[in-house]
């Protein structure tokens, strides 16, 4: 097989094997091209947008009114301790009908692990964990067929696919971070396992309610201090207003949005990569995949455009065990893109949910202009659930990260006077569960 280009349509050729002198006079060898195949080629496409990860890849898949959800998890290291339980735990974090001040949908979100371990082993090949959907109700959308919700994804997905699954938004629904928060508590428990990393996460933000940054202490923080109430705020009186909050939107059929802090302790150094992969454009790329997101900030963020560099500089000194630390952590635990060893901190704002019981223009498929009340389930504020989805995408971000690390710089002797070791956690918290370990 054979294509050729020809310039005949350019300077006028009129026969197929002919050529005028000018042509004559402007051909030579550099400017012909010829394409020959010898063997046919398939063109293959990579699942758009629905994976992400190198070493430790996640695909997500399923709708939120289908048959059910759930992921794909490649590159999982083998023999490592695993059932359903690991899973479970954040996938109860994650799912509906927690409180009142979530979604009122009821779904167990009991996942099944149909793959990828064996006798309570990972095996090294690819973990297929699913989730089915049991309390669909397709007809609350009957009038998102004929008219785009505002500021949903209804809309943008009918003018990119042509198509759509209108009940309950398809792939646009928070219901696929199921496939994120499964694979996230495996993650955790690696990086818990391997090197001491603890990820946590909590609401700092409902509406105009802000926990101020001083009243949390993120060297002790703790998974139960979040827990302790249905908005996941350590703080027990900001967790009251925030709750009021949300409360005062949800009896009027409103919503509010939020922001969730998120912090990792211990993580190993050396994380990241420079210039197009650094470690916080990871971690912002993941966090900004969540739905609803709508900003990224880690260390000082946007205040520190007030600050001086003098005043922005975390100085270094040598702790009493000789490792270099910094005074401050004002870079957020990441200079230069790699992980220094500090704590990791990072925010995340969620919009209003935009799926609401008020009266709003819009526009029908079809172009005309309209009114709708949107009907159906949906959360008065998304940051309560999304706490663990913070969580997983992070976890994600840095297994994966670990696993290009080790490959990269520690496959051969490190050098000791600069660099250290990953693997830090202790023979007993190697055989710890994550969540005896967490709790």
């Amino acid at each position: 097989m054979a294509s050729s280009l020809t310039s005949k349509s350019i300077l006028g050729s009129t026969k197929p094997g002919s050529s005028s002198p000018e042509l004559r006079r402007l051909s030579s060898p550099a400017v012909q091209i010829s394409i020959r195949t010898k063997t046919k080629k398939n063109l293959q496409i990579q699942a758009s947008g629905s994976s992400y990860g190198t070493h430790f890849r996640v695909s997500t898949f399923g709708e939120s009114h289908g048959g059910g959800v759930g992921c794909i998890i490649d590159g999982c290291p083998p023999r490592i301790p695993l059932s359903e339980s690991d899973l479970q735990f954040d996938l109860d974090r994650r799912r509906p009908g927690q409180s009142r001040i979530t979604t009122p949908r009821k779904e167990t979100d009991t996942c099944r692990i149909s793959s990828g371990v064996s006798e309570g082993m990972t095996t090294g090949t690819p973990i297929h964990v699913f989730v089915p959907n049991t309390d669909q109700r397709g007809l609350d959308y009957s009038e998102m067929s004929v008219a785009y919700r505002p500021s949903h994804a209804d809309a943008t997905y009918d003018m990119k696919y042509g198509v759509r699954s209108v009940q309950g938004g398809g792939r646009s629904s928070a219901r696929e971070t199921i496939g994120r928060v499964a694979p996230g508590a495996l993650a955790k428990k690696i990086l818990k396992q391997f090197a001491g990393t603890e990820i946590l996460a909590y609401v700092s933000q409902v509406h105009q309610v802000v926990l101020p940054e001083d009243l949390v202490d993120h060297e002790n923080l703790t998974l139960e201090q979040i827990e302790n109430n249905i908005v996941r705020c350590p703080n027990p009186e900001y967790a009251e207003k925030m709750i009021a909050a949300i409360d005062a939107v949800r009896t009027k059929g409103n919503s509010v949005g939020g922001v969730v802090t998120c912090i990792v302790r211990n993580a190993p150094r050396g994380l990241g990569t420079p210039v197009f992969d650094k470690l916080e454009a990871e971690l912002a790329k993941a966090c900004m995949s969540l739905p609803a997101t709508k900003g990224f900030e880690f260390g000082s963020g946007f205040s520190g455009t007030f600050l001086t560099g003098l005043e922005h500089n975390d100085e270094f000194y040598t702790d009493e065990n000789g490792r270099i630390r910094t005074k401050t952590n004002r870079s957020g635990g990441i200079q230069g893109g790699i992980s220094n060893g500090e704590i990791i901190n990072m925010r995340v704002a969620f919009k209003p949910t935009s799926t609401i019981g008020r009266k709003q223009n819009t526009v029908t498929r079809d172009k005309k202009e309209t009114e709708m009340i949107a009907r159906g389930r949906h959360d008065p504020c998304v940051v309560p659930r999304a706490v663990p989805m913070v969580e997983a995408m992070v976890a994600l971000v840095l297994v994966d990260q670990l696993m290009a690390q080790y490959a990269q710089c520690h496959l051969f002797p490190i050098n000791p006077e600069l660099q250290e070791p990953l693997r830090t956690a202790s023979p007993v918290e190697l055989e710890q569960p994550q969540n005896a370990a967490a709790l």
